[in-house]
């Protein structure tokens, strides 16, 4: 019944194709996390009325975050072909695909943390460096903790634009369930392909929403 209603769609195909996709989700959540959570506490502690301001620095960051977010993420993957290759040694597949996520996302995610820092009690920073806090205590102990919540709603949402940035890079061969969306749903117009990838690509994106959400939930209780 199945191979009638979905004769083009090879299953294993699939299957390597969605570890491909979950592999570039993971590898370049994590690098995004790592670049864009210190980028995005940067832009908070030297921006205009905080402890580290400094307006020259932060209107120069603040602009250069705001251009590469302004990039069409698609456009960034062509641009970024010669940047990837030197990096990894390929444009292609999933080491080839990783780069240009990392990149897209990076300032897309500042943004997000920078915003979550902001809603924080600012009452909250304020006792803490009035008990003599030094600024790493008031940034670890204090603003981080306090935005937890915030930063894991910020993650959950930049994995999720991630996946939509993992179907685009099939244009270029990233590999995962966008390559295969291009090659065999779009070049060779087979729709029960289409249909397959973007069903699993539903099921990823519902799966990260609901995991962000309980985790938010979590430690907002705390």
């Amino acid at each position: 019944m199945l191979e009638h209603l979905l004769p083009n769609v090879d299953w294993e195909e699939i299957g390597y194709a969605s570890i491909d996709t979950l592999n570039m989700l993971g590898a370049s959540t994590l690098f995004t996390v790592l670049l864009g959570l210190p980028l995005g506490v940067l832009l908070f502690l030297t921006g205009p009325g905080q402890m580290f301001e400094q307006r020259g620095f932060y209107r120069i960051a603040s602009f250069l975050v705001n251009v590469i977010r302004s990039v069409p993420f698609v456009i960034l993957l062509i641009l970024m072909i010669p940047l990837t290759k030197l990096i990894v040694g390929t444009s292609l597949g999933v080491a080839g695909a990783i780069p240009p996520l990392v990149a897209g996302a990076t300032p897309f995610f500042a943004r997000l943390v920078e915003t979550a820092l902001r809603e924080v009690d600012r009452g909250i920073l304020e006792a803490t460096q009035a008990m003599g806090a030094t600024p790493r205590q008031i940034i670890f102990r204090a603003l981080l903790p306090e935005a937890m919540p915030g930063l894991v709603a910020a993650i959950t949402v930049t994995a999720i634009t991630m996946v939509s940035y993992t179907a685009m890079s099939g244009l270029i061969g990233g590999g995962g369930l966008g390559d295969l969306a291009v090659r065999y749903g779009y070049q060779r117009y087979q729709p029960d392909v289409m249909t397959v990838t973007v069903i699993l690509l539903v099921i990823v994106v519902q799966v990260l929403q609901s995991v962000g959400d309980r985790l938010v939930v979590h430690f907002s209780r705390k």
